[in-house]
């Protein structure tokens, strides 16, 4: 059966977490495409946009955090047993490289605040309204240098954000294998549990369904609310039996 999957965090460091690896992802498609020409306007929206993020939160801090208790829980899983041995000590072989990747001051990423064309387009980029070639001459320069110069910078700005990247994958990819999916119905749309020790709510329902989830809450408690479609009912509750599948992260 095809389902969407909706995630919700239950804290603002995995809420940070969830943004910049989505916009990794917007970011690294128009690179891998190649299609810069044609996606600027999405590519540098998501690097501006990482570069805020990274700004504005201690995005370093949280995942050297994240990846030393990671470090610490796959040391112990060493002497469990029925365990993939070889496959704990890749793992955990990567979680060093990268606490030590990411202590090196400054950060990598810091070179993209100093790049001269970055830095050129960044504060007309985000005009009201949409920008044109007439407000970034410079971007109009750019865009049309030969392919290979494009992708050589493109390649160049994201392979300073490797480090961030590689550790986010890491912490997101453990934080999702912490719980199972498991089968669910609610009988009148509406669900809540404690949320207590939990960092991310991982919701599956049917394509085929006719509603879809809400989330409120925190790490303490959490509700899940099942809605109608905007264009069909507006902005109400469904209050029908309701199967989907969730995993407490």
């Amino acid at each position: 059966m095809t389902t969407v999957l909706y995630e919700h965090p239950l804290n603002e460091r995995i809420r940070n977490y969830l943004k910049l690896e989505q916009l990794f992802a917007q970011a690294s498609l128009c690179h891998l495409q190649n299609n810069i020409q044609t996606g600027h306007q999405v590519f540098f929206n998501a690097l501006f946009a990482i570069i805020d993020t990274l700004e504005r939160n201690d995005i370093r801090g949280d995942l050297i955090k994240d990846l030393e208790k990671l470090e610490h829980n796959l040391g112990k899983w060493l002497d469990a047993p029925n365990i993939d041995i070889s496959a704990i000590e890749v793992n955990l072989q990567q979680t060093k490289g990268l606490i030590s990747q990411l202590k090196v001051t400054p950060p990598l990423w810091c070179q993209l605040k100093d790049d001269k064309l970055l830095s050129s387009i960044k504060q007309r980029f985000a005009i009201q309204g949409g920008s044109s070639s007439f407000d970034l001459p410079q971007l109009q320069f750019w865009l049309h240098q030969p392919v290979e110069k494009i992708q050589l910078d493109t390649e160049y700005w994201l392979s300073l954000l490797t480090q961030i990247i590689s550790a986010l994958d890491l912490v997101l990819k453990f934080i999702r294998q912490r719980a199972a999916f498991e089968e669910i119905i609610s009988e009148n749309g509406f669900y809540q549990a404690n949320g207590e020790g939990l960092l991310l709510l991982r919701i599956k329902v049917p394509q085929s369904a006719d509603y879809f989830p809400t989330v409120s809450g925190n790490k303490f408690r959490y509700s899940i609310r099942f809605m109608l479609p905007c264009e069909e009912a507006g902005r109400r509750y469904s209050n029908q039996s309701t199967a989907f599948q969730l995993a407490r992260c």
